[in-house]
């Protein structure tokens, strides 16, 4: 099972970010669908967007890094751990 490694800000960054890209990718394609970059950018805004939603990146776990935050709990709707 994946250990949660990536915080509250991290996470809604990640998204936003990923969701902006793939917004970009998606009317740069429209216009001229043979071009790499809006794919390149299509396929790492998705990986973006789905690290933060399940809150793991492979890239900080391979360097033993998290950026969640590990002192008290907060009442945050993403840190609540699952039933």
């Amino acid at each position: 099972m994946m250990q949660k490694n990536v915080g509250t800000w991290d996470a809604l960054m990640r998204i936003t970010f990923g969701l902006t890209g793939l917004a970009w990718s998606a009317s740069r394609l429209v216009q001229r669908p043979v071009r790499l970059m809006p794919l390149m950018v299509a396929g790492l805004s998705a990986m973006k967007v789905a690290e933060g939603i399940t809150r793991f990146c492979p890239m900080l776990f391979a360097m033993g890094i998290s950026t969640r935050n590990t002192g008290p709990r907060h009442m945050n709707t993403l840190d609540r751990q699952e039933g």
